[in-house]
């Protein structure tokens, strides 16, 4: 089994990144190429852009240690486990970690290049910009 671990830091209070992220059907908004997501008890559906949709399981939705957990429900996928952890830091700031453990072990690294792709995303909304043209 492999496994793939990406990590941001973002300059929220964790209470803030959890409030933007925490809610299993807000997907769309902040992972790229995912068009929609349904939720229905432990069920999600995200739907890709392509029109692919992908079941998933929800493990653990814990808003107390601001931690998700699911399963890609899928044929080809023997073994999954994404995990996103918002930690607060001293400084205020949060720690958001994404994991992936999969088999086969080629697609964790598919995963993991998107997981990427949706931190660098959720800190481009969540983090005010600043500086500009004098």
């Amino acid at each position: 089994m492999a496994s793939v671990r990406r990590t941001v830091q973002i300059h929220r209070p964790p209470e803030d990144v959890w409030a933007h992220i925490g809610d299993p059907a807000s997907i769309a908004t902040w992972f790229p190429g995912i068009e929609a997501a349904t939720v229905e008890g432990t069920r999600r559906v995200i739907t890709t852009r392509s029109g692919l949709p992908i079941p998933e399981v929800i493990v653990t939705h814990d808003d107390l240690q601001r931690r998700f957990q699911y399963r890609l429900d899928l044929p080809l996928v023997s073994s999954h486990l994404g995990t996103i952890d918002v930690i607060g830091l001293e400084d205020g700031s949060s720690l958001v970690v994404y994991s992936t453990d999969c088999e086969p072990d080629p697609l964790a690294i598919v995963i993991g290049g998107a997981t990427g792709g949706a931190l660098a995303e959720i800190r481009r909304q969540l983090e005010p910009r600043t500086g500009g043209a004098a």
